[in-house]
């Protein structure tokens, strides 16, 4: 079934390093709009996370967050290789900008992403962890996003039964709706008191009947409806395609209200309208 752009997981676990967690959030958006936040030490795989992330979302606001809370008791470490580069960075800044003899501040330094990292810590096991972790983490979101469009598809699908009653109805009352047509021309005529020659009368009922002719609005709604039911028992991400029916069918009702030749046709056009913009506010939920 579809999928929902509205989720949440969260996921954790425990090793010797400590503890991670990740929590993913997602809400509608028109497009894949991803928020990331990793903690200081771990924002190297920035890269790999939102890869992973890409790879499984299509669309929607998507706020990831990876908290990681190092074992209490640890200690402190310096990456010298990188204390050495920032030092040489520091000298060669100095030099090109000519301020000489300038005051640094090691304390600053510190403040350096990766400069300062728990010490016995494995980075690599870590990183690993984290990406399994957030495989985790991403199927669980899928599965509630999966179980909110299971309950979206079977509102939309209520709602295209309750249009497809509709035209229903209509097609059952064409008939009628055609021998009024004749019968109102015919009561005109005799107001009139004239005499009116046989084959324009055709002529005439039958510019009206075509004027007032809904059964083309008809088969089009049908034809919409059938693809949207086709649509909603797909996996992939329909929510464009469900956005360029709701279109469709919007265009198709309001045709079907221009049209309209007695009491009945305006009331199914305005109960086809109120449905489809029930649709159409779900529809913005669908992946």
């Amino acid at each position: 079934m579809i999928r929902s752009m509205t989720g949440f997981s969260r996921c954790e676990c425990h090793g010797a390093w400590g503890t991670l967690a990740w929590e993913l959030r997602s809400v509608n958006h028109r497009f894949l709009d991803i928020g990331l936040r990793l903690p200081e030490g771990l924002s190297a795989l920035e890269t790999a996370v939102r890869a992973r992330l890409q790879k499984t979302l299509v669309r929607g606001r998507v706020d990831a967050w990876l908290r990681f809370q190092p074992v209490a008791g640890g200690s402190l470490r310096l990456n010298t290789a990188l204390a050495t580069e920032l030092h040489g960075l520091h000298a060669e800044l100095t030099d090109i900008w000519e301020l000489g003899e300038t005051a640094f501040n090691p304390w600053d330094a510190l403040r350096w992403p990766g400069l300062v990292q728990a010490s016995g810590t494995d980075t690599e096991m870590l990183e690993a962890e984290v990406l399994v972790l957030l495989d985790r983490a991403l199927t669980e979101l899928q599965e509630a996003r999966e179980r909110e469009g299971a309950a979206l598809a079977q509102l939309l699908l209520n709602r295209v039964d309750a249009l497809a009653e509709q035209t229903a109805a209509l097609r059952k009352h064409l008939p009628e709706l055609e021998k009024a047509l004749r019968e109102r021309l015919q009561a005109r005529l005799r107001e009139l008191a004239q005499q009116v020659d046989a084959g324009r009368w055709e002529q005439e009922l039958l510019f009206y009947l075509q004027r007032q002719d809904v059964a083309e609005e008809l088969d089009r709604l049908d034809t919409h409806l059938t693809e949207l039911r086709r649509i909603l028992q797909r996996r992939e991400a329909v929510g464009r395609r469900l956005d360029f029916l709701m279109q469709e069918l919007n265009r198709e009702a309001n045709t079907l209200a221009s049209k309209a030749g007695d009491s009945q046709v305006t009331f199914a056009s305005v109960e086809l309208k109120v449905l489809i913009e029930q649709m159409r506010e779900q529809v913005q939920n669908v992946e």
